[in-house]
């Protein structure tokens, strides 16, 4: 890579990104064990991913604004914050209400640490380098996704959730030493606006766009139908299929496994494949996954949920590098960090609504028929790209990186 910051920039991603999936894996298989109803431990992911609804947008102004390693130094002290209360308050058995805030403070961390990264991630390499560049850090992401569920369901078989939790604490410390090697410089001065009209600004650009357009409305889908899922998830596979905690932990690592393949083969798909047909795969493999998963025998379950996982973390994590490569391409510099966040809000603002969604349905129509929510929902993200014009894009743009910014 082109920077000498950039090993820094990847260590406080893919360190970010790790406690925020062992954090999840941990609470809902911890939930769960202790008897907690599948309402309940969907309101405990819904509290976790709330902070990608509520703190991306102003969080991509201020990413705009200041230095980004500031935002990276805050999110990593907001991570070992919520992430060592969370550790206290399973280590005493406390599910409940505490749990659900601490696992919100812990995520404010990631959400500012992903859009602060996506800001510095042009400044760190050129634009030919940024598909080889973002499959790094999705590589190492998926490498430590791999262990994340394998971690928490070794942890909570053992009665000791909290040491996931404790884990995700330390993961704070190293963000927040990886934040102190980045350039410390503020992004160039802009005409100071009032929050709602910064937020609004990114808000109309990818409205207008004919490319960000449906990668946010496909986003939207996407995230609506995998938390649904992961709030469904532990009930399902401990009570339907009748699997344990550990080896549920060892189905969900295969998402690793997907997520790494792609990682390792996405700058050269990008390379080598029509851009338009990558968007649609990915929300394709999801459904395909889903519905495997729920038209599956109990003798067949663990086949089928490591199947689904492999599927989710291969196709959508090479959409994924697909389209944040396009949104930085096509992105005016000073509209980078609204822009992402406005894309962060349809890709994880969703997160909340899904996971109730999923806790609701397992409530009122039981797990087994629940399970058709999620598919139901990857159908429709799926929809959001074909019924647009990206299917017909052939390679990646790259003439819009200068266009001057909306407003």
């Amino acid at each position: 890579m082109t920077s000498p910051f950039f090993i820094a920039l990847l260590l406080a991603g893919v360190t970010a990104q790790f406690a925020d999936k062992l954090a999840l894996d941990t609470i809902t298989l911890a939930a769960t064990q202790a008897g907690a109803t599948p309402r309940f431990v969907g309101l405990l992911v819904a509290a976790q991913s709330a902070a990608w609804l509520l703190i991306s947008l102003p969080a991509g102004v201020l990413a705009d604004r200041l230095a980004p390693r500031t935002l990276i130094l805050a999110g990593g002290a907001l991570m070992a914050l919520g992430s060592g209360l969370g550790a206290v308050l399973l280590a005493s058995g406390a599910i409940g209400p505490a749990l659900a805030l601490s696992t919100f403070i812990a995520a404010a961390g990631p959400v500012t640490i992903a859009l602060s990264i996506f800001v510095l991630m042009p400044q760190a390499v050129t634009l030919a380098e940024l598909p080889r560049a973002n499959s790094r850090l999705e590589l190492g992401r998926a490498a430590l996704s791999l262990i994340a569920p394998l971690i928490a369901g070794w942890a909570v078989a053992r009665a000791s959730g909290w040491l996931g939790l404790g884990l995700c604490a330390a993961c704070g410390v190293v963000v927040i030493m990886a934040a102190a090697r980045l350039p410390a410089e503020r992004p160039p001065a802009q005409p100071r606006q009032p929050l709602h009209r910064a937020i609004a600004e990114g808000g109309a650009f990818v409205a207008r766009h004919p490319y960000l357009r449906p990668i946010a409305l496909c986003a939207i889908g996407w995230n609506l139908a995998f938390f649904a899922f992961m709030a469904l998830l532990a009930p399902y596979a401990l009570r339907v299929l009748a699997l344990d905690p550990a080896t549920v932990g060892l189905a969900s690592s295969v998402y690793g496994a997907g997520a790494i393949a792609a990682a390792l083969s996405g700058a050269w798909l990008i390379a080598h494949l029509p851009t338009g047909f990558l968007l649609v795969f990915g929300p394709a493999v999801s459904l395909f996954g889903a519905a495997a998963l729920a038209l599956a025998p109990p003798a067949l379950g663990w086949p089928a949920l490591a199947l689904a996982f492999f599927l989710f973390g291969f196709g959508p994590i090479l959409w994924f590098i697909t389209q944040t490569t396009l949104r930085q391409a096509v992105t005016p510099q000073p509209l980078l960090g609204r822009v992402s966040a406005t894309i962060t809000t349809a890709m994880y603002g969703m997160r909340p609504l899904g996971a109730l969604a999923g806790g609701l349905a397992g409530e009122w129509f039981g797990v087994e028929a629940a399970m058709w929510l999620p598919v139901i929902l990857f159908a429709l993200s799926m929809l959001a790209i074909l019924a647009s014009q990206m299917p017909r894009l052939k390679v990646m743009p790259q003439s819009e990186l200068s266009a001057p910014a909306a407003g």
